[in-house]
């Protein structure tokens, strides 16, 4: 009396594998091949310099000017503290997009902004972050779109034009800041990160960020950037930029200046992303802790993660 039971059983059970082998089938026929591995080797190949793959997809290069010997007031500046070029590119090497942050000498922004727009690249802003820097430094952001290898080598052509250092070998890292990177870390909620003797919190924003059409992931200059040179006696000096949307541009000025840290710059570094973004500056010199407790209350005006 149990046969047809049985019989039953086993029929729903093979319909059931059948349902699901052939959904895995499908699915593994549909799913985009994962882009490969060195996809990313002809970009490298024509900007002559290796790049790192970030968590958010973005495939990015670091330029340290290390060439350029830059000071605000008795503040030497170390080439990661604020005079770090960069260049991100996101996208297939077919339909890549590309952005990027050139810190140049005066005497260089003319030749590069030409060779650039010859080359297909769009210039979005050009101003400085600094105040009162010797000597002047200006800061020339970039995009473009389209074959990813054709891109990098307009930006060879261009970078070729300043005295940005080639590649150097990654020096011995030290562990030691000079100041107390934990009561800095606990102050701002973040955990950073040391790069070269700089101390990096990098601080994304929460809602989604689209230019041209494609999202936008933070790596690609989208997230806050908090940087700490350390001085001496617990001291260090910070820059960086806030991003934000319009809204919150006064309540993070009157964040900082409660603070003692000066906004140095506001303006755009885009030309087409949505929601609108502003980026704002700052500049101050004093003990550590202090300042990252005046950077967190400006934090907190904001929709950061």
């Amino acid at each position: 009396m149990h046969a047809p039971w049985n019989r039953t059983l086993r029929n729903f059970v093979l319909l059931a594998l059948l349902v699901v082998s052939f959904s895995a089938f499908s699915a593994s026929q549909t799913k985009p091949p994962a882009p490969a591995a060195d996809q990313w080797k002809p970009v490298e190949t024509a900007l002559g310099r290796s790049g790192q793959p970030q968590p958010d997809g973005s495939f990015k290069f670091s330029m340290p000017r290390g060439d350029l010997k830059i000071s605000v007031g008795d503040v030497q500046l170390k080439p990661g503290f604020a005079l770090g070029s960069w260049l991100a590119f996101q996208g297939t090497p077919d339909n890549s997009m590309v952005m990027g942050d050139l810190v140049l000498a005066e005497s260089e922004v003319g030749p590069v902004m030409q060779k650039l727009q010859q080359g297909g690249i769009s210039i979005t802003a050009l101003h400085n972050h600094l105040l009162n820097e010797t000597p002047r430094v200006m800061y020339m952001h970039i995009g473009g779109h389209g074959n990813a290898q054709k891109l990098a080598q307009s930006l060879h052509d261009a970078l070729a034009l300043t005295k940005t250092p080639p590649p150097a070998a990654p020096g011995a890292a030290s562990n030691d800041l000079g100041i107390d990177s934990s009561a800095v870390e606990q102050a701002l909620g973040r955990k950073g990160r040391n790069n070269n003797g700089i101390l990096q919190f990098s601080i994304p924003r929460a809602e989604k960020i689209t230019a041209g059409g494609m999202e936008i992931p933070p790596s690609m200059g989208l997230a806050t950037a908090i940087n700490f040179q350390p001085l001496d006696g617990g001291r260090a000096a910070i820059t960086g930029d806030f991003v934000l949307i319009g809204s919150e541009v006064n309540p993070v000025i009157t964040a900082l200046n409660a603070s003692g840290i000066q906004v140095t710059a506001v303006h755009s570094h885009m030309l087409d992303d949505q929601p609108r973004l502003f980026f704002m500056h700052f500049w101050a010199n004093d003990d550590a802790a202090k300042l990252a407790r005046g950077l967190r209350a400006a934090l907190d005006k904001t929709n950061s993660k």
